[in-house]
């Protein structure tokens, strides 16, 4: 059965079977300026969930109900374009519920999240067939009513806390700011408030960090300051967008203990999240989005341990903590481009056939008519996967948007996706010791391993570290504060890197190790120790001598959208390193660049694209790309895929291992995220306030850790498997 279009909007006022149209004004996100979005109700509908408009407090507290949602913009050749960000969405949340919505970068998850306050953005037109909250019709409303909606209503937490919070004011300010505005609590009062909210999301020294601004807090600070700003008027709900994203594991853990304890005290969360260990601890239930659509959803336990949809299984099969280390996550496309009305995933679906490419099935409803042959069918009497009541609180059962899925009793996505009682059949749990990989000549668990690296000693010499292509030595660093007093960031590091080796480096933030990164890269002279780079001092020279020494060693950050000129294209961004590395003639630089960018994995058709009108993960490419211009030896790789969903980053992880195999590159790689270190690296060393804690083969650190605080880490680390 094919799904149809929600109805057009029709102009003709006060009919009582079409459509009514109203302006809304909402305020671009972080940026405050007034846009007019055209929002759409279908008052014909009525198959959907209706709001009672009541405020009583019956049913869910969030229905939303064939939500589309489309921008206009400019085409390449000219004119207008229309891009379908979000179509026919629906789902209800309950009071005191956690609801995630998962999918990847540009799967209308934020779009989705944003509409539900009124900041979809500039050229956007919404429709649906219903929208509310608590009773409140949220179509048509004007920014005066979003404004009574924002904040006191609905709280909205962003993922880059460093773009939402206002530079120019300290961090108390920020979290007063809604108390002020929606006038719950008085002046006297005020202050006392925002104390208790930061120490209540685990803010240390609550007074102090209140007087700061968001540059002199750390990230995991910055993100619980704005998680208390959107907390202070006591919302009924709150959306959290990516809240977790780019924290250190222990940091994470707080967040989601405190969104956790926020559903306990009745509060419904919105979570929107790429990483399905996060969804796995908190969600009740989940809806997976693909190209807009919505093309799973269901409990979430049933969701990740049989998921049905194969984009579902696919995001599974791309976490790194459900395979063997260096096994491949990401899976080429395997079918071809489809009708516009099909199926998005269709082109790189295994099973894809012409059906899917022309005909979209569709998500069914309890009391549908639909074929009973048809996936997620109502059968009168039966018991089927895919019937749902909406007007049922909790009465919601997995289904999936796909002509060809797997049986709701099918096999597991992945062996290591089973119910956590069971235990994972590959991949050994980060917090757990299995007991066939217990040395033989140790007892218990905590037992130092017999080849575990003593803190006050470089790793022992391997094969791959026969000639280290770095040495760093007793690295000490500090920096004064603009209160006078010093503050030690590193303290007697030392490491080792051998040609074709991967050094993981974990800690949490403020742990001292992107500054340890930026020494051994030669950005940053130490205050005590040494560097030598392929045998020959590297630290302590002027930068004149390092000059001619520097392609050997080169560097792929966190986020190369800050990194890049926004003007450049990306044969201008990837050819000046080509450029630097003595290619002189333009036809041969330009060449190399589509050499490069071939190797990473990118059509030559980017080259004339600037890095705004590339995906995230094409953006981390060209990255890659630019380091490799001059063939290093080494590359230091700080936080590359943190920030990027998880079939991108397994894609890119992927890329990482395919360099190191067919170039021998060594990398230093810095990540909060466990799984990833652990499925890349050799050899990992732990650091917390500047100073390795533990270091050690990595598979002897994650099953036998030495150090309380490795082992807290390991720990704080969320599970793939709901509990």
């Amino acid at each position: 059965m094919s799904s149809s279009p929600p109805a057009p909007a029709s102009t003709v006022p006060g009919s009582p079977a079409t459509s009514r149209t109203a302006p809304a004004e909402a305020a671009s996100a972080g940026k405050g300026a007034s846009e007019t979005n055209s929002v759409t109700i279908d008052s014909a509908a009525t198959s959907g969930p209706q709001s009672s408009g009541s405020g009583s407090g019956a049913g869910p507290a969030l229905v939303v109900d064939g939500l589309t949602v489309t921008f206009d913009g400019a085409s390449r050749r000219g004119g207008n374009r229309q891009v379908h960000a979000v179509r026919d969405v629906s789902f209800t949340l309950e009071r005191g519920e956690c609801l995630a919505i998962v999918g990847e970068s540009g799967s209308g998850k934020s779009v989705t999240a944003r509409t539900l306050v009124g900041l979809t953005g500039r050229g956007a037109t919404v429709r649906a067939r219903a929208l509310s909250f608590g009773g409140q019709d949220l179509i048509g409303l004007r920014e005066g009513a979003w404004r009574q909606v924002r904040g006191r209503r609905i709280g909205l937490v962003l993922q880059d806390a460093l773009v939402s919070l206002d530079p120019l004011r300290t961090a108390g300010a920020e979290i007063a700011e809604p108390l002020r505005t929606h006038r719950t609590v008085d002046r006297a009062h005020r202050y006392e408030r925002v104390l208790r909210l930061l120490a209540d999301v685990g803010v240390p020294e609550p007074a102090r960090r209140a007087a700061q601004y968001p540059h002199q807090l750390s990230g995991g600070l910055r993100q619980r300051a704005l998680i208390a700003s959107a907390l202070a008027a006591e919302p009924e709900l709150l959306i959290a967008d990516e809240p977790t994203t780019a924290l250190d594991v222990t940091v994470q853990a707080q967040v989601l203990d405190l969104l956790r304890q926020l559903t306990v005290d009745g509060m419904s969360v919105l979570l929107i999240s790429h990483d399905l260990a996060v969804v796995a601890g908190l969600a009740d239930r989940v809806v997976v989005m693909y190209g807009g659509l919505v093309v799973e959803q269901g409990p979430t336990r049933s969701v990740l341990a049989h998921p049905r949809h194969p984009y579902t299984r696919a995001l599974l099969a791309a976490v790194p903590a459900l395979h063997p280390r260096g096994a491949r996550l990401s899976v080429a496309a395997a079918g071809r481009p489809g009708h516009p009305r099909g199926c998005p995933y269709a082109a790189r679906c295994a099973r894809g056939d012409d059906r899917c490419r022309t005909e979209l099935p569709a998500m069914p409803r309890a009391g549908s008519a639909t074929d009973a042959d048809a996936p997620g069918a109502v059968v009168p009497g039966a018991v089927v996967p895919g019937a749902v009541d909406l007007d049922v609180p909790g009465a919601f059962e997995h289904q999936a948007r796909c002509w060809h899925p797997e049986p709701a009793d099918g096999p597991p996505a992945a062996p290591a996706v089973v119910p956590a009682q069971a235990g994972p059949a590959t991949a050994t749990p980060l917090d757990t010791t299995p007991a066939d990989t217990t040395p033989a000549n140790t007892t218990p668990a905590d037992t130092t391993p017999p080849d575990a690296t003593p803190l006050d000693a470089t790793p022992a010499a391997t094969p791959t570290q026969a000639a280290p292509l770095i040495e760093a030595d007793g690295l000490h660093k500090r920096y004064r504060s603009p209160d006078g007093t010093w503050r030690t960031v590193v303290r007697d590091v030392s490491l080792t890197l051998g040609s074709g080796e991967v050094l993981g480096v974990v800690g949490e933030s403020g742990s001292g190790k992107t500054t340890v990164a930026r020494i051994v890269l030669g950005m940053v002279e130490p205050d005590a120790g040494s560097v030598r780079l392929a045998g020959e001092p590297w630290s302590g020279l002027p930068e004149r001598t390092r000059r001619g020494r520097r392609p050997g060693i080169q560097a792929i950050h966190q986020d190369p959208l800050g990194s890049f000129d926004p003007r450049f294209t990306t044969e201008r961004i990837i050819g000046e390193a080509v450029a630097a590395a003595g290619v002189g003639r333009a036809r041969e630089r330009r060449d190399r660049v589509v050499e490069l960018l071939d190797q990473v994995g990118l059509d030559a058709g980017l080259l004339r694209r600037r890095p705004l009108e590339l995906s995230g993960g094409q953006r981390q490419r060209v990255a890659i790309a630019r380091a490799l211009a001059p063939r290093p030896r080494v590359l230091v790789c700080d936080e590359p895929v943190s920030a990027l969903d998880v079939s991108v980053q397994a894609q890119i992880l992927d890329l990482l291992g395919d360099l190191r195999r067919d170039l021998g590159v060594a990398m230093l790689f810095i990540s909060h995220d466990l799984g990833v270190i652990r499925h890349v690296s050799d050899r990992m060393i732990v650091m917390r306030d500047g100073a390795v804690v533990e270091a050690g083969e990595v598979d002897q650190v994650f099953d036998h850790p030495r150090a309380d605080y490795t082992r807290a880490l390991l720990a704080a680390v969320p599970r793939p498997v709901p509990r």
